[in-house]
């Protein structure tokens, strides 16, 4: 449950703190709490003259009008007391807490509402994942977002530890036995609506290029393996223990300069040595998550009479580097040169020539993750917008109180729960539906989805840079999620697929399901 910043026990009356505005000596108060500030004057990052300003004063009106509420957890041993008789009412999240916000939790969290999609198990795996998250994920994915690292062996350690790692390649047997955040859900049980809460509830950390480098690579690469490794069960199990453990390493190596969502048009060639034992693999790969720091690459080539894919482990021929993009270098993208690798033929996944069908089939679960994650990114940035326009005053107003800034946050709205329904539909079919009939049939429903949610993205990130003006474009501070959201929301319009060629998908898809029907 929510509480409020904890605060030395000793107390003062307004009056006495109207004396403290004086050279040598700054007090103020924050929601009732009184801050003494006379020493940190020259370490304020927004400069001396505006702590004195407020010297004496109750400045919970003009903190909240340029800080966020952590700022005073950070800088709490500045408090020396609160208010005689009054009480704080400004609410401190605790590790786990859901939103109290309207709308900032989907329909099936908010306490009103009822679905018939949610079980308790779903609601205890919510719940333990929202901990993990904050505790773990969030403060490291905050400092790496910034810095540009990779993610940390020991946050890999966690996340194995706690089959977070096991969980995120969605439901199947590799998660039978498994000890899932102390038994929050068992393995067997898990379905698509517990990998849709996996992914929804990382998602919240807000750094997009973090939450790609936070082993993306893995959730769209070694299912391929999971998938169609079963030529080769010794390989299969080695790489699934290595993967799972944190100990490796892997990605999925498909899009080339020459060729994103042209899957048809890939130019890197595996030619069988006379033998037939091994594949010589040369070409390129570029935009790659996690290629730079990954051990196995899961890559598509060319095999002369069709497309294959194969499982390359890093070693001779096989050459990395960074490519700069948008978000932060802490997603790992790469560019990829392969130069004579020699590989194994027992690497191939799936049928020679027939990699096509990998590729396809494997794209439904990464697109339909991308989806779950887009849409909950989304639901923060409505979710700060609307704490935002309650708190910031705009010629003697709340934004709240604007007629205009209401409607965008209307749509907002509106865009959030109508994707997250269709979410949740699409969900329910995918855990009624075998594998071999989700490609089948899933391919369409899920692009156009994919290709319907990043399009509200678009209009959430321009309504919401609106609202929050010059802070929603930087990178700091108060508008910290908005400046993220918009600077790498088209992230999720080109990986998995461009827009325009997905809904191309589903149209066409339709179409080999229409009747003869005619007006």
């Amino acid at each position: 449950m929510p509480t409020v910043l904890q605060a030395p026990s000793k107390t003062f009356t307004r009056a006495e703190v109207a004396k403290h505005n004086t050279e040598d000596s700054v007090w103020f108060i924050v929601d009732t709490v009184v801050y003494d500030v006379s020493e940190f004057l020259d370490a304020h990052p927004g400069g001396e003259a505006v702590l004195r300003q407020v010297a004496g004063t109750d400045a919970t009106v003009a903190f909240y009008n340029l800080h966020r509420h952590e700022v005073l957890e950070k800088y709490k041993d500045l408090a020396i007391g609160t208010i005689e008789g009054e009480k704080q009412s400004i609410i401190t999240p605790e590790l786990g807490d859901l939103s109290p916000v309207p709308y900032g939790e989907p329909l099936w969290l908010t306490p009103q509402f009822k679905s018939p999609y949610f079980k308790d198990s779903h609601r205890k795996l919510q719940k333990a994942m929202r901990v993990f998250t904050d505790k773990y994920i969030t403060p490291e994915a905050l400092e790496k977002e910034r810095t540009g690292e990779h993610v940390s062996q020991d946050l890999i350690d966690k996340m194995s530890k706690a089959g977070v790692l096991h969980m995120r390649m969605g439901p199947g047997k590799h998660l039978h036995g498994v000890n899932l955040l102390d038994g929050a859900v068992d393995g067997k049980e898990f379905d698509y609506f517990h990998d849709m809460i996996c992914s929804q509830e990382q998602v919240r950390a807000a750094c997009r290029g973090f939450q790609d480098g936070n082993m993306a690579g893995m959730v769209i690469g070694l299912t391929c393996v999971l998938n169609f490794g079963n030529k080769n069960p010794a390989l299969k199990k080695k790489v699934e223990e290595e993967c799972f453990s944190g100990k490796k390493k892997i990605c999925l190596a498909i899009t080339e300069a020459f060729a994103g969502s042209d899957v048809a048009g890939l130019r890197t060639t595996a030619k069988k040595t006379p033998d037939g034992k091994h594949y010589i693999v040369n070409g390129t790969k570029k935009w790659i998550t996690n290629g730079v720091f990954c051990d196995y690459f899961v890559v598509g080539v060319n095999t002369g009479k069709g497309l294959s894919v194969l499982l390359i482990e890093r070693g001779d021929g096989v050459e990395t580097k960074a490519i700069k993009t948008s978000y932060s270098p802490a997603a790992g993208t790469a560019y990829i040169t392969f130069d004579n690798v020699k590989v194994p033929a027992e690497n191939l996944l799936g049928e020679e020539n027939k990699g096509i069908y990998v590729i396809l089939s494997n794209f439904n679960h990464e697109r339909w993750t991308m989806a779950c994650a887009t849409i909950r990114y989304m639901r923060l940035v409505t979710e700060e917008s609307l704490k935002w326009a309650h708190q910031r005053l705009v010629f003697k107003k709340r934004l709240i109180d604007q007629p205009v800034i209401r409607q965008k946050l209307a749509k907002m709205i509106a865009l959030c729960e109508s994707h997250q329904s269709w979410l949740e539909t699409i969900t329910y079919q995918m855990c009624h539906m075998p594998y071999a009939q989700q490609a089948k049939y899933m391919g369409g429903p899920i692009a156009l989805l994919k290709m319907s949610c990043t399009r509200a993205a678009h209009e959430i990130a321009d309504e919401a840079v609106q609202i929050w003006g010059g802070r929603g474009l930087t990178q700091t501070g108060m508008g910290r999620v908005i400046e993220n959201f918009n600077r790498t929301y088209k992230f999720d319009s080109i990986l998995g697929g461009a827009e325009e060629v997905l809904g191309d998908l589903g149209v066409r898809q339709a179409m080999k399901f229409m009747p003869k029907a005619v007006l």
